[in-house]
């Protein structure tokens, strides 16, 4: 970036001269003139920083008034001040809690790197936006500084260059979760047919879904090209949500519409009857969690409440999802003696841990045959408060996934006994169908946690539904064989 010259007139004249330019380009109506810009402390990244710092108004602040008031009240606002009064602050910490180069397109030494001036203090606008020189120079001709929404270890831009490393690996943690890349499947489909599946399964999808306006680098990324789901799809970068962590939506909110991680856990929870086509559910974490109807409804299945209210999902379970999947602590490495952080940014629930009780990575063997006890039933289960200790959850856990299980191969060895007629008839939904479709929603990994009541007493509806429709006289033999082929008879599309 070409260097501004401040240095070369006095700063009154500096106030005069541009104070015209700053009148002619805050006009548009969703911004709001207050004052002029100093000169920036860093005159070569024309870096302004703070206006005044004693009140923290920050010189973008000036004009993008609402942005200001959101961010005054978040922790980036207060971030040089909670470094220096830990107690802890060394040399290096300094650049995630100032202006400089770390969390914008800048690759050379800026900001406080440069000019430890006051100007810079806190994490503000443009440590994620980039310099502002140039924009409040020439409001209308200059480009905007957007910030970007890529995360990645290696970028060299955006929340990945801070939110890091030892101290609080959240984009370490993060790209080891599903969250990570958007399924190869939607990226590669027609953008008409993915318009269904983008708003959870990419960034931009995402954000567009959800009303959010605000412009970003990556904002017109045609399908292929799009972000997997990143920090600022979760976080408001800006704040005012007046939520934990700057969340869009709250966490501790047993409700579809307004908690966050139900804004996507809770697509086809129930059958497309009406569809020409039939397929099993997709997330239907949230409603199943949240003990709303779900799955296929056989005839005369009304089960009271208490039948199907998960504790998971009640107010006993405050952050209901987060409480299992969110979880932050710290554990020892007992050989180096060094504290690791975990930020639960993995979104594992009860995941598998090595001997110090750090989640394993990504690639590492972990999967449904690994021993209950190499899993981590104390955090969360029992910090929540839910369980009294970690032997009486992996207890609970073990009870009722052993007994879906034993629902589901007494289902199965009944559906097998049905007609493959039922699975390809394409003029009606057959109770086969729907049945399947319960069978497929208790096999999920989460559904015998997430409410094993509702899934019982759903199973053992369906199993009475098709001895009364196909008059069944029992479970029969569970004939593997059988019941693998009228699985293929759908996953070969010969179904509905």
């Amino acid at each position: 970036m070409p260097t501004i010259g401040w240095g070369s007139r006095p700063r009154a004249a500096a106030f005069t001269g541009f104070l015209a330019l700053l009148l002619a380009g805050c006009t548009d109506e969703k911004i709001v003139f207050r004052e002029p810009f100093n000169p920036p402390p860093d005159e070569g990244s024309g870096l302004l920083g703070y206006f005044t710092t004693s009140d923290k108004q920050t010189t973008c602040g000036n004009c993008h008034v609402s942005h200001q008031t959101d961010w005054a009240v978040t922790a980036h606002a207060d971030a040089y001040a909670g470094l220096t009064n830990s107690g802890h602050a060394q040399d290096f910490c300094f650049g995630c809690h100032t202006v400089n180069q770390l969390g914008n397109p800048l690759t050379e030494a800026s900001g406080w790197s440069v000019v430890e001036d006051t100007a810079y203090h806190d994490v503000q606008c443009e440590s994620c936006h980039g310099p502002g020189a140039e924009h409040v120079e020439n409001p209308d001709g200059a480009p905007k500084p957007l910030a970007s929404i890529v995360v990645s270890l290696d970028a060299t831009n955006g929340c990945a260059e801070c939110h890091n490393g030892a101290h609080h690996p959240f984009v370490e943690e993060w790209t080891q979760s599903a969250h990570a890349t958007p399924n190869s499947h939607v990226l590669e489909r027609d953008p008409a047919e993915a318009a269904d599946c983008t708003p959870c399964h990419t960034a931009q999808g995402a954000l567009a879904a959800w009303g959010v306006n605000t412009e970003y680098l990556e904002k017109g990324d045609a399908l292929p090209d799009q972000e997997g789901i990143t920090c600022s799809v979760c976080h408001d970068p800006h704040g005012a949500a007046g939520t934990e962590g700057q969340l869009r939506y709250a966490v501790d909110v047993p409700s579809i519409e307004q908690n966050l991680c139900a804004k996507c856990h809770q697509r086809r929870s129930q059958p497309e009857i009406e569809s020409g086509s039939t397929r099993g559910p997709h997330s239907p974490e949230a409603p199943l969690l949240f003990g709303e109807i779900v799955g296929w409804v056989p005839p005369g299945f009304n089960p009271g409440a208490n039948e199907v209210l998960s504790t998971h999902g009640t107010t006993a379970n405050p952050r209901v999802c987060a409480t299992c999947h969110v979880v932050n602590y710290e554990v020892t490495d007992t050989a180096d003696l060094f504290q690791v952080q975990v930020v639960g940014h993995r979104f594992e629930a009860i995941p598998c841990v090595d001997a110090n009780g750090a989640p394993l990575p990504a690639d590492s063997p972990c999967d449904a045959t690994t021993p209950l006890t190499q899993r981590d039933f104390t955090n969360g289960c029992t910090t929540s408060g839910c369980h009294g200790s970690a032997e009486a959850a992996r207890s609970a856990y073990t009870t009722a996934k052993t007994r879906i299980q034993t629902l589901i191969d007494e289902t199965n060895a009944r559906l097998a006994q049905v007609p493959d007629t039922e699975f390809t008839d394409t003029t009606r939904f057959t109770v086969a169908e729907g049945v399947q479709f319960n069978v497929e929603l208790a096999e999920l990994p989460g559904s015998p946690i997430h409410n094993p009541f509702l899934i019982e007493q759903l199973l053992l509806a369906s199993q009475a539904a098709l001895d009364s429709a196909y008059n069944l006289t029992g479970p029969g033999v569970v004939d593997m064989k059988r019941i693998e082929e009228y699985r293929r008879l759908r996953v070969d599309g010969k179904g509905r």
